[in-house]
């Protein structure tokens, strides 16, 4: 019988292989995805040729473009969710630096890499796979804020918390957009800072009785 994994080649285990090609995928995706042409320039003989990978490659780990594309998609917002609530976590316990540690931490990983910015909030970026994937992110983003924000403050779950995360999240979204097209004239240390002023208006708002 044959055997039911992948065998070794190279000294490289079929399975181990196979992830390499995945994330060498995924690094083609990010790039023509990143690129100010958008998703006009994801196709399947694009990123294979940006892989360097043979087509059947592609096919082993994404059924088409839109598969990768929203596969792209996930692991950006999964790395960036991942770093800043570590950055969250590991400030000391005031209200300031913890908003100012994940604020800080967000924007520096959208600064180092500009193509997950340009991903995550470019209105150039119209297809309609993406777009809904944009939208199910930004409301858990809101849904993850308001958590946060409940385990630290001891707020209650209400429909008006709900409505600050949604408007903090969108906020943060429209002017990191104008911040790394640079219509909005700002240092990287200067927007965090006023950043973290709104985040922390907000929450005193957010903490009265409504």
């Amino acid at each position: 019988m044959e055997p039911t994994s992948l065998r070794t080649y190279g000294g490289v285990a079929g399975e181990d292989r196979r992830a390499e090609r995945r994330a060498q995928l995924l690094e083609a995706g990010l790039e023509l995805l990143g690129a100010r042409e958008g998703d006009r320039n994801l196709t399947v003989r694009g990123v294979c040729r940006r892989a360097g990978l043979a087509a059947r490659y592609f096919y082993e780990n994404f059924a088409d473009r839109n598969a990768l594309a929203v596969a792209v998609h996930d692991r950006v917002v999964e790395g960036i969710a991942a770093t800043t609530l570590d950055a969250v976590q590991n400030a000391p316990g005031d209200a300031r630096a913890k908003t100012h540690a994940g604020l800080s931490r967000l924007v520096r990983t959208i600064a180092e890499d500009p193509r997950t910015g340009f991903l995550l909030f470019s209105p150039a970026l119209h297809d309609t796979v993406l777009a809904e994937r944009r939208a199910a992110a930004a409301r858990w983003f809101a849904a993850l804020l308001g958590l946060q924000a409940r385990e630290f403050y001891g707020m209650p779950s209400t429909a008006r918390l709900d409505l600050f995360a949604e408007m903090l999240v969108g906020g943060l979204s429209q002017a990191l957009t104008s911040w790394l097209e640079g219509t909005l004239p700002l240092s990287e240390e200067d927007l965090v800072e006023h950043c973290t002023e709104v985040f922390l208006a907000v929450s005193r708002i957010a903490g009265t009785a409504g």
